[in-house]
Parts: C-alpha cells; structure tokens; sequence
C-alpha cells in the first residue's frame, strides 16, 4: 500500500514551501487591494493564490502518476490541462467585481490582480519560484504607486448633461457656444421633443479636463437660457 510520500509523488517541504510561497505572494498583492477597501482583499486574492498553486500542483502529481503509460497508450496526460482551466476560470471571478458606477467602470483593477495572482500561483506551483516573485513585486509597484503617477497626468473626463427645456425652440448652437466658451467639448448629443406637455430633453455627452470649467458652463447655461426648467450631471 503506498504511503504518503508515495501518492504525492513530491517531496514533501517543497509541497508546502510552494503553498506557502503562494500564500506569502498573493498575502501581498491581497493587502493592498484590502487597504483600499476593493471587493476582492486580503483573503480572496490569498486562497486564489494558494488555490491555483495546489491545482498545478495536483495537474504535476497527475503527470509524475500516469508517465508510467506508453505512448501507444490511450490514456494521455496533459499537465497544462488544469492550468488552462485556470486561466478560463479567474476570468469569472473577475468579472464579479467590475461595477457599473453611473458613468465609470470601478473593479477592473482588482479584477486585474486577480488574474496576476492566478498567473503567480502557477508559476509557484510549477516550480517558477523567482519570475512569481518578480512579477508579485511589480505587481505591487503597479497598485501603490502608478495611482500617484496616474493622479498627476492631466485626463480627459466624460459626463452626461441632461437638460429639460420648456418649449419648442432649440437652443443647441447656444448650448455648443457655452461649452466651447468654457473648454468643454460637446461630444454626441441626443433629444426628444413632448408635443403635448411643450418640453425637450436633451442628452449631452461631453469631455472636459477640469470640473470647474463643466460648472461654470452649466451655470452659464442657466443664466443664458431662461427656458431651462432642470439640468443635472451623470
């Protein structure tokens, strides 16, 4: 009957040095997105790490078991099989935590270093010890300190104004002045007229670079067009 050392196939510290390794590497990656308070923290991103880890550890146990068979076999072993499943299956994970938020997407970082974290577990599973331990490093670079390189860059910002003016006038050309007059840029646009009540809505999408510049326009708007009878921003 074979014992323990036997089904495993490997030896037994570096079974958990590599479970361990992954825990340490995704506990990294796991913290930061914890201390910004996203969906996936500290423990999912640890248990994915560990998790991953363990199947390219059983998909390595499988092949190690059946390299017994010749090649005339009918039994073929794949040890990229579960790896591949993987990869296909963090997908859905990390779909879970993208988030709508009216006009922005928010999750797709995390969704991101959970997929990073997958890739760190196979390698650590596989053996890859000091390209998982890279990639972990920049991978913590990437979440800690680009958001303070990406809050210097100048970005271009997207809104949508929606406008309910009394009356049958348009006032688009006057509505495209007060933009432009204020450094926003009229990007599509979209209206729908109510014969019976005397009111148009108007859709606006527009990109700007400062907020200050989008509320001046609007107030401007205001004072400008008498008929305006609700304006808000998504």
């Amino acid at each position: 009957m074979s014992n323990f050392g036997d089904i495993l196939m490997f030896d037994i510290c570096t079974v958990f040095g590599k479970l361990f390794i992954a825990a340490v590497l995704g506990g990294f990656i796991g913290w930061e997105r914890e201390k910004r308070g996203r969906p996936a923290g500290l423990r999912t991103h640890l248990l994915l790490c560990v998790g991953v880890a363990l199947m390219m550890l059983v998909s390595e146990h499988i092949f190690v078991h059946y390299q017994g068979y010749k090649s005339d076999s009918v039994l073929r072993i794949d040890p990229a099989r579960i790896a591949a499943q993987v990869v296909t299956g963090v997908g859905f994970l990390g779909a879970g935590t993208i988030m709508r938020f009216r006009a922005s997407v928010r999750g797709l970082t995390t969704a991101a270093s959970l997929w990073v974290v997958s890739g760190i577990g196979l390698a650590v599973g596989s053996g890859f010890i000091l390209p998982a331990v890279f990639t972990t490093i920049i991978a913590i670079i990437t979440l800690i300190f680009l958001p303070k390189v990406e809050g210097e860059m100048e970005k271009d910002k997207y809104m949508t104004i929606k406008m309910l003016i009394s009356g049958q006038e348009h006032f688009l050309d006057n509505i495209k002045n007060i933009l432009e007059k204020n450094s926003v840029k009229l990007q599509n646009y979209k209206f729908e007229k109510d014969v019976q009540k005397k009111e148009i809505v108007y859709d606006m999408n527009v990109k700007f670079k400062d907020e200050k510049m989008l509320v001046l326009a609007t107030d401007d708007m205001i004072k400008t067009i008498k008929d305006i009878k609700r304006l808000g921003l998504e």
